[in-house]
């Protein structure tokens, strides 16, 4: 299946072709079984081999500026009877218009679906929605509500008994602070008595 990139690029193509006034614009959409290397060709002619080329050139031009994208290979260009622009997702054939008529694609590829530039535009929407979906899944609310309620209640049961040591541990050390302090002011008070007795 085609990517969203080849269908804008088949677009961008089509309209380049347009705009250089191409007869006959048809994009073909190729059987997978039988053409295991592109998806599409797009098909064309100009009046005369002149036109051809000016075709070829904004195409190329067109999909350059618009894409980063440029052709992997070019044939047929110096004649301009039959230029064909290989871009791998899909394939442009600019033909003149007696080349075409003996050549026939069209007839050659019998399982191919012919398809019109709305058609296209149909499919891409179609695709973007398509992947829209996927990658923005439903909420899922409920599991949520369920894991906030388990971390408060593993909160509770980790805060309580530390709760519990800390409003043991603290009165009791002022308490021994206390009673320590009266023992220590008798120290230092038999300390200094010691100590002016001696320096008499």
């Amino acid at each position: 299946m085609a990517s969203i990139e080849s269908y804008k690029l088949v677009l961008a193509a089509a309209a380049a072709c347009e705009d250089k006034k191409a007869e006959d614009i048809r994009i073909l959409a190729l059987d997978p079984a039988e053409s295991g290397l592109s998806d599409y060709f797009l098909i064309c002619n100009g009046t005369n081999e002149r036109q051809n080329v000016a075709i070829t050139d904004e195409i190329e031009i067109r999909l350059k500026r618009e894409f980063g994208t440029y052709p992997t290979s070019v044939e047929g260009r110096r004649q301009g009877e039959w230029i064909l622009m290989d871009y791998v997702d899909f394939i442009v054939h600019v033909f003149s218009p007696e080349k075409r008529a003996f050549y026939g694609l069209e007839r050659l590829r019998k399982s191919a679906k012919t398809l019109s530039v709305e058609d296209l535009n149909a499919e891409l929407k179609a695709l973007i929605t398509a992947t829209r979906a996927k990658k923005t899944p439903a909420k899922k609310t409920a599991p949520k509500k369920a894991a906030k309620t388990a971390i408060k209640a593993v909160t509770k049961a980790v805060a309580k008994p530390a709760a519990k040591k800390a409003a043991t541990k603290a009165p009791a050390k002022p308490a021994k602070k206390a009673a320590k302090a009266p023992a220590k002011a008798a120290k230092k008070t038999a300390t200094k008595a010691a100590k002016k007795t001696k320096a008499k």
